[in-house]
């Protein structure tokens, strides 16, 4: 059985009608797609490296475009926990600070795996043809299987909490 309250209790915190938290639910939602669509579609046809002249010229614009997104997603992200009502119960400075020390890990996450990686294998370099000599296992791999997934959670997780 499921607790139908507890769903109404949870959506009575969540202001759905919102156009903030509209914006950014379809923001999480399409950047993902987006890049997998483009990175499956270079794959297949190389596209895109023809028409920028070589697949890592490719792949760097589509990273910047990724970029580019993600500060669209987060400034949507931004906008909407400000327009959403509080959790009075989580409205006090240890709830902050716990959500201060889960955005620092995420952060930490998410900056050594792209240092790990670099630019071409965090912007899905290996769709282009580019692939790295060998399999990186050192931090934050070597803790995590997927480290900037989980980096990037958290920091938006302790970004609420703030």
């Amino acid at each position: 059985q499921v607790d139908v309250g507890a769903m109404a209790r949870l959506f009575g915190y969540v202001d759905v009608t919102d156009g903030a938290f509209a914006a950014a639910v379809l923001c999480i939602a399409f950047n993902p797609l987006f890049w997998n669509v483009v990175a499956r579609w270079e794959h297949k046809t190389r596209a895109l490296s023809r028409a920028l002249g070589s697949p890592r010229t490719a792949c760097y614009c589509l990273g910047t475009v990724i970029l580019l997104l993600n500060c669209v997603r987060s400034h949507c992200f931004t906008e909407a926990m400000k327009s959403q009502p509080r959790l009075e119960g989580l409205d006090c400075r240890w709830t902050y600070l716990l959500g201060l020390a889960i955005l620092a890990i995420g952060t930490v996450f998410v900056i050594s795996s792209f240092l790990a990686l670099g630019f071409v294998g965090t912007f899905l370099g290996d769709y282009f043809g580019i692939l790295m000599e060998a399999k990186v296992t050192s931090f934050p791999f070597s803790v995590l299987d997927n480290p900037m997934y989980w980096g990037s959670t958290a920091v938006y997780l302790g970004w609420a909490l703030m």
